[in-house]
């Protein structure tokens, strides 16, 4: 029989893995539909682990119509880009019980996203930009050395965006 330090070992170990493979096939284009949680300390991890690669991270949900329609866009951008640096990290601002519309669009647009989990939703909004007020679609470029460049609050010119990303890179 294992000692009561050893299985809480094993249950932190377990955890731990589960939520490794879990943020691996999400963040390295796994299964669609797979959705990590994300709160105020998971961003500023995600952030810190994709440092050395130029990070554009959408915040988007299924109910905001120019986020769907800029989606594949942001793909393609991300693809075109990606030998040279640039890394997409999408993130769904949807509730929870829309959670299985965000699992339908993400497994249409092929792709792999984060759900937003926040505690406190302003805090989380503040500390990612204190001029964001939360409005979707947004995004924020962030350079190889995890600061961030520059904020896209709206629907964005796909030429702009396109330029500040090869500006980064």
């Amino acid at each position: 029989m294992l000692h009561q330090e050893g299985k809480k070992g094993l249950v932190i170990l377990a955890r731990f893995a589960l939520a490794v493979a879990c943020l691996a096939a999400v963040s390295c284009g796994g299964d669609p539909g797979i959705l990590a949680r994300v709160d105020e300390g998971a961003y500023s991890r995600l952030l810190s682990e994709n440092r050395r690669q130029v990070v554009y991270v959408d915040f988007w949900a299924t109910w905001c119509d120019p986020c769907r329609a800029e989606m594949p866009g942001l793909v393609q951008l991300a693809a075109k880009y990606s030998t040279q640096g640039l890394k997409l990290i999408t993130i769904s601002a949807d509730e929870p019980e829309q959670e299985a519309a965000v699992r339908q669009f993400v497994a249409q647009q092929k792709i792999s996203s984060y759900i937003k989990r926040a505690e406190n939703n302003e805090r989380f909004i503040n500390a990612i930009d204190p001029q964001w007020s939360g409005a979707l679609p947004a995004g924020f470029l962030y350079g190889r050395d995890g600061r961030k460049l520059r904020s896209f609050i709206g629907e964005v010119e796909p030429a702009a965006l396109e330029a500040a990303v090869k500006s980064a890179l």
